[in-house]
Order: C-alpha cells, then structure tokens, then sequence
C-alpha cells in the first residue's frame, strides 16, 4: 500500500508493504531523501593562510621601524647629553694615534736604521775573529754589547747570538749562556746553532749534562749537514760521561743519517775506537 505524506515539509510517498524487506528498503530511501533536502552547503570559513603572514608580516616591519626609530632617539638623546665628553674622547684618540705615528716615524724608524748600521760594524769585526772589538766596540764604533744596551733588538735578534759567541770565544762561559738564552729568532743555521753554543759553553763549565741535553737539541732542531757536527759533540760527551754505548749510537747515526758530511767520511775511525775498547 502506497500512501502520500509530508516530512518536515517535504511530501513522501511511502509504501506500506508486509513485505519485511521491502520495508526495510522503503526507511532506507527515506532516510537517503530526508538527508539530501535537508544538508546544505556550509559556508566558507576557510582562514586565508597568506592574507594573515602578510599581515603579521607588515606589523612586524612596523614594530621593527619603531624600534629603530626609538634607537635613533635615544642615541641622539645620549649624545647630546655627553657631546663634550665625547669629543673630549675623539680628540684623545687623535692626539694618541698621531703621536704614535710620530714616534715610530721620527723616533722608532730612526732607532732602528741607526742599530743596524752600527750591526754592521759589529759584524765584519766578529766576522774576523775580533772578539773583543766585536763585542764591546772600539771607541769609535760599537760592540754588540752597547747597542744592545742602547737598543735592544731594534738592529735584530741576532745581535744576542753575536754577543754569546763572543763571550764563548773570550771563555766568558756564563754570560756566553745569557746572551744565548735571550736569541729567540728562528733562522735555520743560527737557531740550532745558538743552543750548539750554549752546549759548548757548558762543557767549558764541566756541566756535561747540560751540554749534552743542548747538542741533542740542536741536532734535532733543523736536518742538515750541520746537525752532523752536533751529533758529534753530543757523543764526545757521552764518552765523558764514560757513556759509550750512547755514544756509539750516536757515531752510527752520523754514518746512517750524514754519510756524506765530513763528519760522516771520517766517522767508521770513531765507531772503531769505542767498539775495540
């Protein structure tokens, strides 16, 4: 049986049936009708992602634009306030760093030319085995040990490695080992060769220890030709010291190491004399 009726204001037709599942299947179609009239479209709440970061943006950019503007007012502020003071400050400055200039240009520079002609000097009687001059100056020029009283390092490092080798060569063993201890340069033949010095210097004192300790250093300090020679004195010792085991390994070392130093050439007459004790 079929029957027309409202629902909701919407007219129906329903069938009546004893048929259980064609009942069943007429609510189905009324529930699928009664949701079709009644859902509506929703409406667009949809936030707009990029309309939003462009405004937080622009109210960022505000926000940064009056705090600069504040910064700006405050340090025109403070300036005004301290503007004595701060150009009390500035002309300081200019005044220190202009007579900085000045006094490395008319004092420092002058300095320095003047200890390295008087070096000059100094050298060529040290260079000619003229200790004496060569440390402490003839009256008419100066020896290294005034001009480094004068002027220190100005005419280079070097002038406390002429001046140990100097007071080495007069037998002056302690003060040979202060100037010495004062070359801090790094030349590849005066570096090693200072500490060399200093070694020689405490062998004239008897200090073996310590001598050996420098001549180990030296020849290690830079691999040449020369670090031959070291390892020679550095043995030397050692049979001083009544060490001939060490000393023979140091006497291989030169044969294996500087075989064509002259040390090296003559080195197998030294090696033989320790192994036919």
């Amino acid at each position: 049986m079929n029957k027309d009726c409202k629902v909701m204001n919407f007219p129906v037709k329903l069938s009546f049936s004893r048929d259980y599942d064609s009942y069943l299947l007429n609510i189905g179609q009324f529930f699928i009708f009664l949701r079709a009239k009644t859902d509506k479209p929703r409406p667009d709440n949809t936030i707009n992602i990029k309309k939003i970061i462009t405004m937080s943006q622009v109210n960022k950019k505000a926000e940064n634009a009056e705090t600069v503007v504040n910064a700006v007012s405050k340090t025109d502020e403070f300036f005004n306030k301290n503007k004595k003071l701060l150009i009390g400050l500035l002309t300081a400055v200019v005044v220190i760093a202009a007579g900085s200039y000045c006094f490395y240009k008319f004092y420092w520079q002058a300095a320095v030319e003047e200890a390295k002609s008087q070096v000059v000097i100094a050298e060529r009687n040290f260079n000619a085995e003229n200790w004496e001059v060569a440390l402490n100056g003839d009256g008419d020029n100066l020896g290294f040990v005034q001009i480094i009283d004068q002027y220190g390092s100005k005419g280079g490092d070097a002038v406390y490695y002429y001046a140990g080798v100097c007071e080495l060569k007069l037998k002056n063993y302690e003060d040979a080992i202060e100037y010495l201890n004062k070359y801090k340069g790094g030349d590849d033949f005066l570096a090693p060769r200072a500490i060399a010095c200093k070694g020689d210097a405490y062998v004239g004192l008897q200090e073996y220890a310590k001598a050996l300790d420098c001549f180990e250093k030296a020849a290690a300090k830079k691999d040449n030709v020369f670090a031959a020679g070291y390892l020679m004195k550095a043995a030397a010792v050692c049979e001083k010291l009544e060490n001939d085991e060490k000393a023979l390994a140091l006497y291989k070392k030169v044969k294996d190491q500087y075989p064509n130093s002259i040390e090296g050439r003559e080195i197998d007459k030294y090696i033989s004399r320790i192994e036919n004790k």
